[in-house]
């Protein structure tokens, strides 16, 4: 482990990036870790992946032990250390799942384990940050989710006053994990992760004193806010002290992999994120789209899904399909699905599309609607919610084409969909791990170099308006049956 002098140093700057030269980027995700070895090229030349699940200790409840996510890293530096042998590994670059909550004493070790982003026990918290002034409020230019750092803080404060009390910072998933790997270290995040916690002034760019106080925790207890690209110390790896950069939230960073600094990404996993970089903020006292810090110093404004791949998960799981069954059989069924509608939110939604109240499911169904609508109208349903969360965002008429990432955007029916849907071409950028390889870029700016990463691009695909697709999406907008 590196010395205490170490800390918060700028590692040297030693010349050109040779093709020797690797740069890691780690992604601490809800259920499970990525890490990618970038070249100098901006290739990957070595990757790996380590899934774990986090506790429910309670209905509601979201919880891991930090020790999971450096033991997933741990393991993947291990697969990848063949695959790196005679490569130098100049940084490492860290991004993490937005929103969580991890109590640490001033060694960096955990008083308690994080509090997950699903964890909805602060929902009552809430009404702290209803209660402030509409100027306070509307500073924070979000949405109220009561799995945010800062409600969750204040249920910890009320419920486990030790915990907090024996803590010395609150930190973001990403900076758990550098803690770990840096003892003694800075307790720091940056403005990606401190923008999504609702104690963020997004009108003056630093902690909100108001919504600090409304948390109930000293002001002291949040941490310093540094450059992404900030070098705060130095792990073993290969045998090599590697610089560590603070790192950055994983959506910024995927944004950052993609290039995209203008127009429209749309991101589609477990759930879904409509993404607009570059745009302003817009504070709102009852905001319901959000606006985040980037991780190159501007903002980006984003619609969020809970429900996105997860409810083609359930329909998968009750029609008995595997996942390429599912997307055949939604392409072999028409436009429209015969009548059949699906809304997916099976577990409520957090932002203007759906309420935390409402649920999904099938409607619109007959004695003749067969199992390939049902697929199909699990596909357009879930294209129906992206599209209302995209109009959220007033996206400029003039953009050329939608950017589309992640895994469940992989199918063409998908990729055709969403684009009848949007009414915009679409092109899929398969880039895996997306935020693991924008962390390595964040890490190899870190060191000096400047690394664009490769991104193979699909073919685009362009909107075909079918009727009756559009009156699906009419019956869908209205609620009708």
């Amino acid at each position: 482990m590196p010395s205490s002098a170490s800390w918060g140093t700028t590692a040297a700057r030693d010349g050109p990036v040779v093709t020797e030269a690797v740069f890691l980027g780690a992604d601490v995700g809800t259920s499970g870790l990525k890490l990618v070895a970038l070249d100098g090229a901006g290739l990957v030349v070595a990757q790996a992946e380590r899934e774990y699940a986090y506790d429910r200790p309670e209905p509601g409840r979201a919880e891991i032990d930090v020790r999971v996510w450096r033991a997933a890293l741990d393991a993947a530096l291990a697969e990848v250390g063949a695959a790196l042998s005679g490569r130098r590994v100049r940084a490492l670059g860290l991004s993490g799942q937005m929103h969580g909550t991890v109590l640490v004493d001033a060694a960096g070790r955990p008083v308690r384990p994080a509090v997950l982003w699903p964890d909805a026990r602060a929902a009552a918290e809430l009404d702290r940050w209803r209660g402030l002034p509409d100027g306070e409020r509307a500073a924070l230019a979000n949405p109220l989710a009561a799995g945010m750092t800062g409600p969750v803080l204040a249920w910890l404060a009320a419920h486990e006053p030790g915990a907090v009390a024996g803590a010395a910072a609150v930190l973001l998933p990403k900076d758990a994990l550098r803690a770990d790997l840096l003892p003694g270290g800075p307790l720091v995040t940056d403005r990606s992760d401190a923008s999504a916690t609702l104690l963020w002034d997004v009108v003056a760019d630093r902690w909100s004193g108001a919504a600090t106080e409304a948390a109930g925790v000293p002001a002291d207890l949040l941490p310093d806010v540094r450059p992404g690209t900030e070098v705060v110390g130095t792990t073993p790896i290969a045998g090599a002290e590697v610089p560590v950069v603070v790192g950055g939230a994983d959506t910024p960073l995927a944004l950052l992999a993609a290039g995209t600094t203008a127009g429209l990404q749309v991101n589609l996993g477990t759930g879904a994120q409509v993404l607009r970089p570059g745009a302003a903020p817009r504070p709102a006292a009852d905001a319901v789209t959000h606006t985040y810090a980037d991780v190159t110093g501007g903002w980006y404004a984003m619609a969020a899904l809970q429900n996105g791949g997860s409810a083609w998960a359930w329909v998968r799981g009750v029609l008995g399909l595997s996942w390429a069954e599912l997307f055949d059989a939604a392409a072999a069924a028409a436009p429209g699905a015969g009548g059949a509608l699906f809304r997916p939110f099976l577990t409520g939604e957090r932002g203007g599309v759906a309420g935390a109240d409402d649920r999904g499911g099938w409607t619109g169904l007959g004695a003749g609607t067969t199992r390939a609508e049902l697929a199909r109208a699990a596909v357009e349903g879930v294209a129906f919610a992206v599209g209302a969360a995209a109009r959220s965002l007033d996206v400029p008429g003039g953009v050329e084409h939608v950017v589309l990432t992640g895994g469940g955007v992989r199918a063409p029916v998908v990729q055709q969909v969403l684009a009848d849907v949007l009414g915009r071409p679409v092109r899929h950028l398969p880039l895996r791990s997306a935020s693991a390889i924008g962390a390595a870029v964040l890490a190899a700016c870190g060191v000096g170099a400047d690394v664009e990463p490769q991104r193979p691009a699909g073919p685009l695909v362009e909107p075909r308006p079918d009727p009756r697709l559009a009156e699906a999406a009419r019956r869908w907008a209205d609620g009708s049956r």
